[in-house]
């Protein structure tokens, strides 16, 4: 009985970092119910994450710019932009995949500068300051587009950041039918999460922090080495870890590093916290604006030909509504509306919430007008659990 009362406590006091788990996993059983297990597939789940991918490397940066107090509207056309200017210059410029992929990120990062100076140095509200760079690059996407309509990318190489899968090792008489490097590499992954949380216990216990009793820390490595061994076996039953999974999987934990484990982290939450107290504090607030747009400035070059790579071309339509997915993708992950909260990792498996919604609405049949108001109220949803969760605190 008391394990339970622990487990029951522990949810409580964790609602806000649990309860997006929990409904990833009752969307995710429902869909599997109600599709016959064809959602949980090793090829449609191949898929989901394929098409989850720029949308949740917006949502990364994205989680940022909400934690700091701001908003980007921009960030749709502008990765449509983006992903136009990549194609074009693999097209008409005839420049190679290794430097258009720099080049099209350091104009995402000049263009999340352009829009920083436009808030921290002019004091325009974001959302105003965002929406105007919505139309701009709407407008830029449509030039870009004029005269061809369509660009198509002709190059493998390009496209395979959004539609290729890792080469797998040459033991083809070895586990035939699974992918053996993409399970090697969650062995990998399982080893390296268990060292990882035993030496952060080991850390807190050290400084007299609370931590979880013996049962519930094995419970809990049991359990999310038994979730990574499933997923792991799931994507290695069909062509293996997709390149756009490896992109994100970086992003994730480059991002994650940066923002618990370095005072560039440290300060962002402080100034989404508390402007006013970080600024006297000693901490710069527009120099974190400049850092965090910038950033997002980058993410939305690397989301847009993500987008371009998938679709093997750049449309006049490319980014459309990407900045509401990126948004509803950071809220259900966890971050507040009120700013200086929510986590990197949240906004991953936000997206993935978002995603499997549409992707299970799809297989279900469900027309598009359905799924959009289904959509609008989970995110209705998961505004009112941080007001709920937040009046708690």
């Amino acid at each position: 009985m008391t394990f339970f009362k622990e487990i029951i406590q522990l949810l409580k006091k964790n609602i806000r970092d649990y309860g997006m788990f929990i409904a990833l996993f009752v969307i995710m059983a429902y869909f599997a119910i109600a599709t016959d297990g064809v959602f949980i597939s090793s090829r449609n789940i191949s898929n989901l994450l394929n098409q989850m991918g720029y949308i949740a490397v917006l949502a990364i940066g994205m989680t940022l710019v909400i934690v700091i107090r701001h908003i980007d509207l921009s960030v749709g056309f502008m990765a449509g932009f983006l992903g136009a200017i990549a194609a074009i210059a693999l097209t008409q410029w005839n420049l190679p995949v290794a430097l258009v992929i720099p080049l099209v990120m350091i104009f995402g990062i000049f263009a999340g500068l352009i829009t920083a100076t436009t808030i921290a140095r002019f004091g325009i509200p974001s959302f105003v300051a965002t929406l105007a760079g919505w139309l701009i690059y709407r407008g830029a996407l449509s030039q870009a587009t004029l005269k061809t309509g369509t660009i198509v990318i002709p190059n493998d190489s390009f496209n395979a950041l959004g539609n290729g899968y890792i080469p797998d090792l040459p033991l083809p008489n070895f586990l035939p039918g699974l992918h053996k490097l993409t399970l090697l590499l969650g062995v990998v992954a399982a080893v390296a999460f268990v060292i990882s949380e035993i030496s952060s216990r080991k850390k807190k216990m050290a400084y007299d922090f609370e931590v979880l009793s013996k049962s519930m820390f094995v419970v809990k490595i049991v359990f999310m080495l038994l979730l990574l061994g499933a997923i792991t076996y799931v994507l290695a039953g069909y062509n293996g870890l997709s390149w756009t999974a490896v992109i994100v999987l970086a992003v994730t934990l480059i991002y994650h590093f940066l923002t618990t484990q370095t005072y560039l982290g440290r300060h962002i939450y402080a100034v989404g916290g508390n402007p006013e107290a970080a600024e006297l504090s000693g901490i710069s607030v527009n120099k974190i604006t400049y850092v965090v747009f910038g950033s997002m400035g980058l993410l939305t070059a690397l989301s847009g030909m993500l987008f371009a790579s998938r679709l093997q071309s750049a449309t006049t339509t490319a980014g459309t509504l990407f900045e509401l997915d990126a948004i509803a993708a950071a809220y259900v992950g966890g971050v507040s509306s009120a700013g200086g909260v929510g986590k990197v990792t949240g906004s991953l498996v936000g997206a993935i919430v978002m995603m499997s919604l549409t992707n299970g609405m799809n297989l279900m049949g469900i027309d598009i007008s359905t799924q959009y108001m289904v959509r609008g109220a989970v995110l209705v949803l998961a505004v009112i659990f941080d007001v709920a969760t937040r009046k708690r605190v």
